[in-house]
């Protein structure tokens, strides 16, 4: 096959390029320049799209011995990724921008185009596999699988999808790459989010959003305890940077629990209060055959975080899943992944949607999960 492989900078993607070669495919490698203003982009590697990692992209493809350019993704990013970061936070949402670029950059906007060039899939560094059922699975390396961030793509891209990675574990990766003479083979993992160039979500926030005073009020009894500058630097279920007055009666900490826009309200209280179990999502995406009416599965919230059985009902709507036991701080723009809870293919996913709301309910009991 001719395959276009995605090099970030990173060791992951750098081995999956040299195993999509060995493997016998025709392998083109390409980095995606996301940033309109690269002097902007951090130094180090903190981020996954800097001007190091470009060089870096550079010299393993150079080992590695494929092609290599440089494709200009970033008025698409910037339109998809990015304003979508600003528009969640000022409707008091938490969005994922790795899922969402993941969804319209890597998987829309570049298999799209390397597509029309005649290359017949996209190989990426994610910790993920494809079944032979063609369904997308959870890579081996628990702590790194990635098959959450990648429950945004379609049927039809991930048929032309390649995960060379999903079979092995990290460590093994890296042992690789310095077999291979890659220079990334040590170098750290990215974490932070890539657009932010010193990791100040807050301040980077409030540079487009701007400042507007507000109250911060307890959820129960309505009395006001702080102040703040902006809804948008909140997220449900946060603890830490809340500036209040004074401790609650009890010496307990206190959590944001929900953010109103509209009015710039942001309301606290104790961590019981964000206990959920029931949450529901807009229209999902659906990775296996499509199911209506109530199912067992296992449902993921973000990535890397627990695992909850629950019971799902999809409808015109979307799905609503009720926990089998209860998940405390999931806000809203979140991501829901569900998986097949199936002994055989436990680790297969069925569907994802955007978390629209998520409140308390009473437990359903379901056989089988």
């Amino acid at each position: 096959m001719r395959v276009l492989a995605a090099m970030s900078g990173g060791v992951d993607s750098a081995v999956a390029a040299a195993r999509a070669v060995e493997a016998g495919h025709d392998v083109t490698g390409v980095h995606l320049a996301l940033s309109k203003n690269p002097q902007t982009y951090r130094t180090g590697a903190r981020g996954c799209c800097t001007i190091e990692d470009s060089r870096d992209a550079r010299r393993a493809a150079d080992v590695i011995g494929i092609p290599f350019y440089v494709w200009d993704m970033a008025e698409r990013f910037h339109e998809d990724v990015v304003e979508d970061f600003y528009a969640e936070y000022a409707n008091g949402r938490t969005p994922n921008p790795c899922l969402r670029c993941n969804e319209k950059i890597k998987f829309a906007a570049v298999l799209d185009r390397a597509v029309a060039l005649g290359f017949d899939a996209v190989a990426t560094g994610h910790y993920a596999r494809k079944g032979e059922d063609g369904l997308l699975r959870r890579g081996v390396d628990p702590g790194k699988d990635q098959s959450y961030v990648l429950a945004v793509l379609t049927p039809a891209q991930l048929a032309h999808s390649l995960f060379p990675l999903g079979d092995t574990p990290k460590d093994l990766v890296r042992a690789e790459a310095e077999e291979r003479g890659l220079a990334v083979a040590r170098k750290p993992d990215s974490h932070d989010i890539c657009f932010i160039a010193d990791g100040d979500t807050s301040g980077f926030l409030k540079n487009r959003l701007g400042s507007k005073d507000g109250e911060i009020v307890d959820s129960a009894t309505g009395e006001v305890l702080g102040s703040h500058d902006g809804s948008h630097q909140f997220t449900v279920g946060q603890r830490h940077g809340l500036g209040l007055k004074r401790p609650a009666a009890d010496g307990r900490p206190r959590y944001v629990l929900s953010i109103t826009p509209v009015d710039n309200r942001v309301e606290v209280g104790p961590r019981e209060a964000l206990r959920v179990d029931r949450i529901r999502t807009g229209r999902p995406v659906w990775l296996a055959a499509e199911r209506t009416g109530d199912f067992d599965a296992q449902v993921q919230l973000r990535a890397h975080g627990e695992v909850y059985p629950a019971v799902v009902t999809a409808d015109a709507h979307g799905l609503t899943a009720v926990l089998r036991k209860p998940a405390y701080g999931v806000a809203p723009g979140q991501a829901l992944v569900v998986y097949d809870p199936d002994a055989e293919h436990g680790d297969a996913v069925l569907a994802s949607g955007t978390i629209d709301t998520a409140d308390a309910a009473a437990p359903v009991e379901a056989a089988g999960v």
